[in-house]
Order: structure tokens, then C-alpha cells, then sequence
């Protein structure tokens, strides 16, 4: 297949990429589960927005404290100041958030947050976000999908990319040309035991570009969610207990009912603080408090998470619930500019799998969506303006589809191999996080 732009993932990122790009382009879209198996369908918090220029130096300074200085200021600065450009697109995508019985848009406050500056939809504002998203890419005739479809290699000639090798809901192993391929593979949850990822999200990408040599920033920076819902079941996602909880107070408390911690600490923080308290307890969890909250607050602001305990023989109105922390969010990955450019060249990388240093080392609550939509929609401007120039040559036109076809051939038998392939990606990936964790 030959395409203009290939986005590999449906994330928000990549679907936000697709929506922003010239409707004369040819658009594929890959995505290696169904459509609606990304971490952006997940999302509970909300989404961060500048509320006016006075937010702009404590959103500043939150996103900083958070991330221990290390983030980038000129990349937090671009996220906060498009943040209102973001929001006027999602509600011409018709995403709806919660109001008040003005009509005027209701904020909350998270965890590290000085203001109420994060935007929700009750508990489920990844998915409401993500599905009006998918609705809008449906409707564009220039795009095509394919679910189940997994990218097992790039094709890559003289530190440029040239598409993706791919598997298909077939089972079988095709090439996609294109003149530019956007990275939007999410996070690396399926490396882990206890994540709140899909486990299918496995840093394929970043596999990738360690074995191309392509750079990465700060891959070592994994953020662990403090608070997830506890089940012995080893192999099932944990589920997220928001951090909009805490922020409209709930309690945290040990295995006596004693409160322990401050729970509006940044998320590494307050990780640390539950770790070490389950070690002195000698237990597998902690205990969290909803009771404080009041009751129709619980049923219109986190009906999911009453619904999930209800489910597991929990009533958060009347009793607590217990939660452990697990892998939630990966800070690092593929080193990208303030356009998401990758070192490679026709190579950009989008939402998770990215980074172009705004979280720093630990990301400040409900900054992902925000992060991923303003960085997804600039690249998608800087594509449009790289492929508007008559002077661009098309891949086609210099590698044959002769040349990639006999490339094919030669990796065949490695690509068949499915369950090696898997486990060295891998092993790739953990390799490059322990050296990166030994180089600090």
C-alpha cells in the first residue's frame, strides 16, 4: 500500500494529527487492537486549560514543581498558551464537558494543582474526548482505517522513513509507503506486571528507534499511579481511582484507618508515601476514603469508579475501598521538538510514545490529553507546511516499490516469527531503560 501520511496508532494524538491534516492528503490509520482500546479512552481526571493570563504562572510553576524542574519551560510554555486553541476544537467536535446551571464550563482541581483549571465529563473525559475525535476522523473521507493491524518494523533507508512494515488482521505481513509516518503508539504498560495501561501497549515504537539509532529523551521517567483499584488477579488492567477523587477529598488511610499522607502530593510523592506505608503494615494495598464526598457528587462527578467497586463487592459510600499503586504513564520516550519532529527525518512522534520535555520527571495531573492534542495538532501543521513545497520528492520516487518489496523478502522468516520478535522488542526497550537509569 502507498499512502501521504501514516499515523500508527488511534489515540487522541493520532486521531487530533489526522483531523488537523489537508483533507487533499491520503491518510492511513493503523491501530493495533480496536479503536477503542487506547489509554486516551481511560483517561478519568479531565484535561488542564489556561483559564486566563493570571493562570498562566501557577500553571507554569505546577507543571514545574511537579515535573522537579526538569521539563522543558519552552515546550510547557506552547502547551499552556494553546490550550484555549485546543478546547475551541473540541467543542466544534462537539465534546461536551461538565457545567454549571449557567451553562459555563465547570473546573476541578487534582493532586499539585494550586487552581481549579481541569475541564472533566464526569469520569470518562478520555472517552468522550477520544470518541467525538473518532467520529470526526469517520467522517473524513481522505482517511482510512485499519484495526488490529500492527507495525512490526519501519522502513527506514539513510536516516530517513519511508512507512511501516505491518501485520494485518490477516495475519499477514504487508509494507506501507509514505511520504511521512507519525509515531502515536502510546505507552509501554504491557512491559509490566501492574499497569493501568492496555496490555497490548507494549513500546513497540521505541523498540524501533533503538534499534535505528533514533534519539529518545528521558526513557527512564515512568510514572506510577498511586492509587488503583487492588484485585489479586495479576493479569487484569488495574483500574484507575482518579486523582479528581483526592482532589474532592478523599481520604488515604492505613490498615488501622488512620490517615497517613497529604493525598493532594504530587503523584511521585504520594506513591512513595503508600509504599512505604504498606511495608510498615506489612499489606498488599492501602485503604481510600470516599465517604467524605458527598453522595450526589460521587454519582455525577465518578460514577464508573462507584460502578467498578459496586462490582467487586464494594460500596464507596459506606466502606473504603483498597487501592496500590501501579505503572500509569510514561513521562519519556522518542525525543521529539516543539513540532514533534523526531531525529528522523519524514518521522514524527505524537502523545505518549513522545517526549518533548513538558512532563519533566513526573507528570502533573490531567496534562496528558492537553500535552498530546497541542503537540498532535502542531505536528500536523508542520507536515502540511513540509508536503505543500512541488519540490518534495515522494519516497516512491527514489526507493522503488521493487527495492522494499526485496526488502520484505530478506526480513521475512524474522517477521514470521512473531513471539521472538516480541521478546527482543522487549527486551530492547528494558535494556535502554536500565542503561538509562545507570547513566544518571
Amino acid at each position: 500500500m502507498n499512502t501521504d501520511i501514516l499515523i500508527i496508532g488511534s489515540g487522541c494524538a493520532g486521531l487530533y494529527c489526522a483531523l488537523q491534516l489537508p483533507e487533499e492528503k491520503k491518510i492511513t490509520i493503523i491501530t493495533k487492537s480496536d479503536l477503542e482500546s487506547s489509554d486516551s479512552f481511560l483517561a478519568q481526571g479531565g484535561m488542564c486549560v489556561q483559564r486566563d493570563e493570571s493562570d498562566y504562572e501557577s500553571f507554569m510553576e505546577d507543571t514545574l514543581k511537579a515535573g522537579h524542574y526538569e521539563n522543558d519551560r519552552h515546550a510547557v510554555d506552547v502547551m499552556i498558551r494553546s490550550s484555549k486553541d485546543v478546547l475551541a476544537d473540541l467543542l466544534s467536535y462537539d465534546v461536551e464537558f461538565n457545567r454549571d446551571e449557567d451553562g459555563e464550563l465547570l473546573y476541578t482541581r487534582e493532586g499539585a494543582h494550586s487552581n481549579k483549571r481541569i475541564l472533566f465529563h464526569a469520569d470518562i473525559t478520555g472517552k468522550e474526548i477520544t470518541s467525538k475525535l473518532l467520529a470526526a476522523v469517520k467522517k473524513l473521507s481522505n482517511v482510512t482505517i485499519y484495526e488490529h493491524t500492527a507495525m512490526i518494523d519501519l522502513l527506514v533507508k539513510e536516516n530517513r522513513c519511508y512507512g511501516a512494515v505491518i501485520e494485518n488482521a490477516d495475519s499477514e505481513i504487508e509494507l506501507i509507503t509514505a511520504e511521512t509516518t507519525v509515531l502515536a503508539t502510546g505507552g509501554i504498560g504491557g512491559l509490566y506486571a501492574h499497569s493501568t495501561n492496555f496490555r497490548h501497549l507494549t513500546g513497540d515504537a521505541l523498540a524501533l528507534a533503538v534499534k535505528y539509532g533514533i534519539a529518545l529523551k528521558d526513557i527512564d521517567y515512568i510514572q506510577i499511579h498511586p492509587t488503583t483499584f487492588y484485585t489479586k488477579d495479576k493479569t487484569e488492567r488495574s483500574f484507575l481511582i482518579s486523582e479528581s477523587v483526592r482532589g474532592e477529598g478523599a481520604k488515604l488511610r492505613d490498615k488501622n484507618g488512620n490517615r497517613f499522607v497529604n493525598e493532594l502530593l504530587p503523584r511521585d510523592l504520594l506513591t512513595k508515601a503508600i509504599l512505604e506505608q504498606m511495608e510498615k503494615d506489612n499489606t498488599e494495598f492501602v485503604w481510600e476514603d470516599l465517604r467524605e464526598i458527598p453522595e450526589e457528587e460521587l454519582n455525577s462527578h465518578f460514577p464508573n469508579i462507584v460502578k467498578h467497586c459496586k462490582e467487586h463487592g464494594y460500596d464507596v459510600r459506606k466502606e473504603c475501598i483498597p487501592v496500590v499503586p501501579a505503572q500509569h504513564y510514561f513521562m519519556g520516550g522518542i525525543k521529539v521538538n516543539d513540532v514533534s519532529k523526531t531525529s528522523m527525518e519524514a518521522l514524527y512522534a505524537v502523545g505518549e510514545t513522545a517526549c518533548n520535555g513538558v512532563h519533566g520527571k513526573n507528570r502533573l495531573a490531567s496534562n496528558s490529553l492537553l500535552e498530546s492534542l497541542v503537540f498532535a495538532k502542531r505536528a500536523a501543521k508542520d507536515i502540511s507546511k513540509e508536503n505543500t513545497g512541488l519540490e518534495k520528492t515522494k519516497p516512491a520516487d527514489i526507493y522503488t516499490e521493487e527495492y522494499w518489496q526485496m526488502f520484505l523478502r530478506k526480513n521475512m522468516q524474522a517477521y514470521k516469527e512473531e513471539q521472538a520478535l516480541k521478546e527482543n522488542y522487549k527486551e530492547l526497550v528494558l535494556n535502554e531503560i536500565e542503561k538509562a537509569k545507570e547513566a544518571r
